[in-house]
Parts: C-alpha cells; sequence; structure tokens
C-alpha cells in the first residue's frame, strides 16, 4: 500500500505525514558563458556535472565503444540543425569543448552522460539539458514532410521501405549511401561506432540515439537495447523505438574519409 493511500481513506481521522523531498538527481553548474553566443564563430564552453551530495561527477564509463564518457548535441529548437560533439572530461570532472554553432535562434545543448557505476561494466545513461541562446535574427524553418531520400554534401542517404513508424515499437530503417559518385559510401568509425542515428521529437524536444555497428567494432553494440548494424559499404541499418507519438527528425551522421555528413529525415510516428 502507498503512502498516498494509507492517508486517503475514508475515515474521518487523518494521518500526518512528513513531508518528503525530491530525491537528488545530477544537474550541470558552472555553464559558462553565461549569455548569448555568437553564431558561426568558435566558443568555448565549459560546464560541471554536479552529483546530489554536491560533489562534482568524476567517474564516467571508458572505453573504445560509443557509451563512455559523454556526447554534447546541440541541436537547434526547430530541428534545422545540429552539433555533436564527443569532449575530453578533466579529472576534476569538469567539462570543456570548443563549439561552432552554424546559425541564430535558440538551442538546446543535451549532454548525454554514460556514468561508470561500480560493481558492473554497465555504465548508467542519462541526458542533462542546457538552453543556449545564439546571436542574431531567428528564422525557424519547418520541419518539412517525410522523404525517403536526402542528398548532403554531395551524398545521397536513401531509406528503402519506410515503416509504418508506432510508439514503444522497436522496427528499422535501410538505408543506402552513395558518394557524389553514385559508388557506396565507405564509413569510418567516429566515437565508437560506424554512424549514428540521432533523434529529437518536434515540439517537447524528446530524444534517443542508437548507433549503426560493423563487425570490426565489437563493443559498439554492448549494453545497447537496440543498435544497429552494417556489414557492407554504404548499407545501414538503423535500429529505434519511439518513446512518444509525434513529428520526429532524425539526423543520420557518420564519418566519410575526413568530413563528417549528417542526413536529416524528417519522421510520422503514430500512437
Amino acid at each position: 500500500m502507498s503512502l498516498l493511500a494509507a492517508a486517503c481513506g475514508s475515515g474521518s481521522s487523518q494521518v500526518m505525514l512528513p513531508p518528503v523531498s525530491a530525491a537528488g538527481v545530477n544537474h550541470i553548474s558552472g555553464f559558462t558563458p553565461s549569455g548569448p553566443v555568437p553564431a558561426r564563430q568558435p566558443v568555448k564552453l565549459s560546464f560541471t556535472i554536479v552529483q546530489p551530495n554536491g560533489q562534482p561527477l568524476t567517474q564516467y564509463a571508458t572505453g573504445p565503444g560509443p557509451h563512455t564518457g559523454v556526447h554534447l548535441i546541440f541541436v537547434r529548437k526547430d530541428l534545422a540543425d545540429i552539433v555533436h560533439l564527443h569532449p575530453p572530461i578533466g579529472p576534476d570532472g569538469k567539462i570543456s569543448e570548443t563549439v561552432t554553432v552554424p546559425a541564430p535562434g535558440p538551442w538546446m545543448l543535451l549532454t548525454d552522460v554514460y556514468e561508470k557505476q561500480s560493481g558492473t561494466s554497465i555504465p548508467l545513461n542519462y541526458q542533462l539539458k542546457q538552453d543556449l541562446q545564439v546571436k542574431g535574427r531567428y528564422v525557424p524553418k519547418p520541419l518539412g514532410p517525410v522523404r525517403t531520400s536526402v542528398t548532403t554534401d554531395g551524398y545521397t542517404f536513401t531509406i528503402h521501405r519506410m515503416p509504418k513508424l508506432k510508439v514503444a515499437n522497436a522496427d528499422y530503417l535501410n538505408v543506402s549511401v552513395t558518394d557524389p559518385g553514385g559508388k557506396p559510401a565507405t564509413f569510418t568509425p567516429w566515437f565508437g561506432a560506424l554512424a549514428h542515428a540521432v533523434f529529437f521529437r518536434q515540439g517537447n524536444l524528446a530524444y534517443f540515439h542508437t548507433h549503426i555497428c560493423s563487425p570490426n567494432l565489437p563493443l559498439c553494440a554492448a549494453n545497447s537495447a537496440i543498435a544497429g548494424s552494417s556489414t557492407r559499404p554504404g548499407q545501414l541499418k538503423i535500429g529505434m523505438v519511439f518513446p512518444q507519438a509525434g513529428k520526429w527528425r532524425l539526423f543520420l551522421q557518420g564519418q566519410i574519409g575526413d568530413k563528417i555528413v549528417t542526413a536529416p529525415f524528417s519522421l510520422d510516428v503514430q500512437s
């Protein structure tokens, strides 16, 4: 029986319960710079993740796979663009990184944390959010219709047989990627995975992030509820499961040669 049920019976007597404080959570502290930042110029950001006991978090998961340290994902609130970084973490827990934000407007920094847990190799994963205002005139862009083909930086990403996407239903997208000459694109491992699939929901910016793994990256899929795969150049199988219905943006990212390529897709998820 819950405390609430015990206190809300139909009798006339009342049970007085002591006040219950909210559970302690980790949070971002000391975020700098504190004001708006310029667009298209390098800016150094820094902050610390503070634990409920007031001490900085210093114990992060380490290793060659993608489920380590922190991912910094800057997303503009109209979902027009993202910047994805994997910064170093100082021994005192301070996270510092230089970022160039490509356009003005309201942005959110999502810090995807992989915290080391004692007694287990499985990291504790959670996300923290920080608003970031970028100077200049903001012209929001519409999300756009669902499309199965996107060309970016000369590379063409094509979804084959778009499935009917539903909440809490694990599914896959099969995507082919060709280079400017029409040949299958060869990806170079980046942040511990062959490619990254970053998903944000329009409106509330709900988020999840999966990885596309290859046979030569055995730790890529470790500790992952749903991971994608690639067994030959230019072919990506993307794992996904949506927590909410609505319009979503998939940012499919990978390194091809020395270039980080991002392909944005609009997706419609039904309840």
